[in-house]
């Protein structure tokens, strides 16, 4: 196995880049070229960049580790931990433990820290690498930094329903009469052509804003430019879909889905405070759930963060872990 490093994207490529992500494990939108990209072309613009690559003896692209400097002699992966939820190695399945032996072999000499965030539980950069940076002189230390809730799909709407408790089926059911009661025109509606979600994006960032105060002080104008050509971009190949409840007077709540492989991801959200008492964004997110369903998904991923409405719809959780190697 052979390493390089080099310090533009682009010196991978895009097609390369997506190639080695639909190998991987993962294949999380986080390590797609798009989203990669645009991450960088919006907040490490200014940073240096070390891409590192993994050659295995044919000449073959492997394994690729995007990191970036926050400070000197610490590298983190590109992405940012704090608006990617998924983020890791991106190596061809199977290949993960010789690429991470390579790559640690080639920096053992190197006075840095790699610190890595967002990474799966069940990743082997969770469970492997503390043994691998051992035997390289290293040491890597794991600490999980936060759960995901997960839904694991049922085959039909109903077993769904039939497999919560008796509160939250009740409260889901609940929520969606009243809102029927009082709002009988509200529709749940989705864009999922590039067009269409680039139409609707002016809605979701009004709510978004309106949402609360700590939403409307994140979503700025470099992160309004970032998740416009980033969902525009996915949207493109079918991985990003744009959510509405909508009434006579506006949409109500909405959400960012995204989707790889067998699952839908929660991406971001927002809802109207006025109409906060309709729990539009709870009955939004039961019209998600039955889509995927319908769909066939096997998973309904409500990505980073416990917050307490998620678990209205009884979720498991899986780690998300931290990496710091040393």
């Amino acid at each position: 196995m052979k390493t390089d490093v080099v310090d533009r994207l682009e010196a991978v490529g895009a097609a390369a880049w997506d190639r080695l992500v639909a190998g991987s494990r993962l294949r999380s939108p986080f390590l797609t070229w798009p989203w990669q990209r645009e991450w960088t072309r919006a907040f490490a613009a200014d940073r240096r960049l070390e891409v590192r690559r993994v050659e295995d003896a044919e000449g073959r692209v492997v394994a690729l580790l995007p990191l970036h400097e926050v400070e000197p002699g610490v590298l983190t992966l590109l992405g940012g931990a704090d608006i990617s939820d998924y983020l890791d190695l991106i190596a061809l399945a199977g290949r993960e433990e010789e690429a991470w032996m390579a790559l640690l072999q080639s920096r053992a000499a190197e006075r840095v820290v790699w610190d890595l965030h967002a990474v799966p539980g069940r990743s082997p950069t969770v469970t492997l690498l503390p043994q691998l940076a051992a035997a390289c002189g290293l040491s890597a230390s794991v600490t999980v930094e936060e759960r995901c809730p997960v839904l694991i799909l049922p085959s039909s709407w109903d077993a769904y329903l039939a497999s919560l408790s008796g509160k939250h089926r009740h409260e889901l059911a609940r929520k969606m009469r009243r809102l029927e009661r009082e709002a009988p025109e509200a529709r749940a509606t989705c864009a999922s052509h590039p067009a269409d979600v680039e139409n609707r994006l002016g809605d979701f960032f009004d709510l978004h804003r309106r949402s609360r105060v700590g939403k409307a002080r994140f979503m700025d104008v470099r992160m309004e430019a970032f998740f416009r050509r980033v969902t525009t971009a996915l949207g493109e190949h079918g991985g990003a879909r744009l959510w509405f409840l909508d009434t006579a007077s506006g949409p109500i709540a909405s959400f960012i889905t995204l989707e790889w492989d067998d699952t839908v991801g929660l991406y971001n959200s927002g809802f109207h405070p006025d109409r906060a008492a309709l729990s539009p964004g709870v009955v939004l997110l039961g019209h998600l759930i039955r889509d995927a369903i319908g769909r066939g998904k096997r998973r309904f991923d409500f990505l980073r963060g416990e917050e307490r409405y998620k678990y209205e719809f009884e979720p498991v959780t899986e780690e998300v872990c931290a990496v710091r190697i040393q």
